[in-house]
């Protein structure tokens, strides 16, 4: 898996093509937005009836990166499950992968509007910069909640934002939709800096500025 490294606000940092960011001073992979029992809650609620097995693949990432990079903590950027029942009614094979992570590592999880209340926190430091589920203020931060993708060859592609002074990670999870990164919503934080586009390998591309 080809990574992109960079150094922003002090700190060496990897963008990985699946999404996550990686530490390597501290071990530490975050991701952001896993959304696991989206289907549960979606069927719950009397939407649309999704394959139940976005948890799984999205899991199997997950582990497949934690495998790759033997992290000593994993961090969830808020938005770990699709809301606070979904915390508690997750299918026992995603409950099974998740009980595995947890037992091969530390993992931290951030509160995000999805799921407030399902113990998580409210932010944590990474070196000089804070981790939260959306950006605030002057920064610097590393956030997700915007679900972020550019435009590549005609096709939509997740994307990690790399700004002056916030960074938005794309969301990890399966069945989870995208924000463009060119929408007035993300440019209020990252109006410009570098897309490192999720491609078979992390293709760093300019933002334009807004």
């Amino acid at each position: 898996m080809t990574g992109f490294a960079f150094t922003w606000h002090g700190l060496r940092l990897e963008a990985r093509c699946s999404g996550a960011l990686w530490w390597p001073e501290e071990r530490w992979l975050v991701v952001a937005d896993l959304h696991l029992g989206k289907s549960e809650r979606m069927a719950r609620r009397g939407g649309a009836l999704l394959p139940p097995y976005e948890g799984l693949e999205t899991l199997r990432r997950l582990e497949a990166e934690a495998e790759a990079l033997d992290p000593a903590v994993i961090v969830s950027l808020g938005d770990g499950f699709d809301d606070d029942a979904a915390a508690e009614a997750l299918e026992p094979q995603v409950a099974e992968h998740l009980a595995r992570l947890e037992a091969a590592q530390e993992i931290r999880w951030i509160a995000g509007n999805h799921d407030p209340r399902a113990g998580g926190e409210e932010t944590l430091r990474m070196g000089p910069v804070t981790l939260r589920h959306q950006p605030e203020g002057e920064g610097p931060d590393i956030s997700g909640h915007f679900h972020p993708v550019v435009r590549l060859a005609g096709a939509r592609r997740r994307a990690l934002l790399i700004g002056p002074s916030h960074m938005i990670l794309p969301a990890f999870g399966a069945y989870t939709g995208g924000l463009d990164a060119g929408s007035g919503a993300i440019t209020r934080w990252v109006p410009h800096g570098i897309a490192v586009a999720c491609l078979h390998k992390a293709l760093p591309v300019p933002l334009r500025a807004a």
